[in-house]
């Protein structure tokens, strides 16, 4: 009975398989790209030699796993003290570090029921909040964090990505531009700011604020892909698919395993006619990431274009498990793409 209905929802989605490309998104990272807390020096972590010796060791090597189980029995011998809070807080950058986020928040949470965190570990337990999904968790945090410093851009401009995550994009344009005010040379807060412009459908703004992102953003040591995408979707609506394919590719020179930039061009290229191109970079982009669901039904749409029926049925079915998963899955708690 299941295969059955299964089979008649795939032969539903695709018959209603329609020229043209998928919907068009832009989006901003998945998870938030500020970089792990600050460590102390292990030698005021007051460890034995040896002990301090071979945590340096794990440390250099990235074998957090080792440094973990070193730290642990270290914090337990007085669990309440100042020294336990010392190890607390860098055995909590060590969970971040091994992407291991509720241990880190944990970690953090004890040591700050023992002596106040420093602001870095506190903005550090924000972000962690954030990979959790406990934005609002998070935004008690920075909240507090910018009254005390209010000049701090870096905070301002986290409380307008969490009005972004909740769609409250007037209220995120402010803060994005308050942030800006404070560091004009934020590229991150401006590809933002075009983000929130391009969901209220105000393009030519969008553009503006993306094209100051790549300016602001050239010159640094890692340019990220992220404005250069959104400038490309947002060229795309406004009918201009060679200037977005030029950025797309900009793109993916700057990060080859971006998947969604790899799709974004298989739509440029189906719209200018590029069949089998178009094809290709669908498939790279379902290669890069495997559980993304879109360029799976694009690839159904032109395999059936060119009469691959049978390629079309499985690429049917793969995305109707692919957007099943994901629309199981909890919702993200960051906004959708780079910054």
């Amino acid at each position: 009975m299941l295969l059955r209905r299964g089979k008649a929802v795939a032969g539903c989605v695709l018959a209603a398989l329609v020229p043209g490309p998928f919907l068009w998104r832009a989006a901003a990272q998945n998870t938030p790209d500020e970089p792990a807390p600050a460590f102390s020096r292990i030698e005021s972590l007051d460890l034995p030699p040896a002990t301090a010796s071979q945590l340096q060791q794990d440390m250099e090597s990235h074998d957090y796993i080792s440094a973990e189980k070193i730290l642990l029995p270290q914090i337990q011998q007085d669990p309440h003290s100042s020294r336990a809070a010392g190890l607390l807080d860098f055995i909590g950058g060590v969970y971040f570090l091994d992407h291991d986020y509720f241990h880190a928040a944990v970690a953090w949470n004890k040591a700050q029921s023992i002596a106040p965190l420093q602001p870095s570990l506190r903005f550090s337990l924000a972000m962690t909040y954030i990979r959790m999904g406990h934005t609002d968790w998070a935004r008690k945090l920075l909240e507090r964090l910018s009254s005390e410093d209010p000049k701090n851009a870096i905070y301002v401009y986290w409380l307008g990505r969490l009005d972004f995550v909740e769609h409250a994009y007037s209220r995120a344009i402010l803060q994005l531009k308050n942030a800006i005010s404070l560091d004009p040379g934020m590229a991150r807060a401006y590809d933002n700011l075009g983000l929130c412009y391009y969901h209220q459908n105000q393009n030519t703004e969008a553009v503006e604020n993306f094209r100051k992102a790549i300016d602001l953003d050239r010159g640094s040591p890692q340019p990220s892909a992220w404005p250069y995408l959104n400038l490309a979707i947002t060229l795309q609506i406004l009918n201009q698919p060679a200037e977005a394919e030029a950025n797309l590719r900009q793109a993916i020179q700057l990060e080859p395993s971006l998947a969604q930039a790899h799709f974004q061009l298989g739509n440029v290229l189906e719209r200018m006619g590029r069949t089998q191109d178009a094809i290709s970079e669908f498939r790279q982009a379902a290669q890069l990431d495997p559980a993304y669901p879109e360029p799976h039904f694009a690839l159904a749409r032109l395999y059936r274009r060119t009469g691959q029926d049978s390629q079309a049925r499985q690429e049917v079915q793969i995305y109707l498990r692919l957007n099943a998963a994901a629309n199981a899955a909890p919702a993200s708690a960051s906004p959708s793409g780079k910054h």
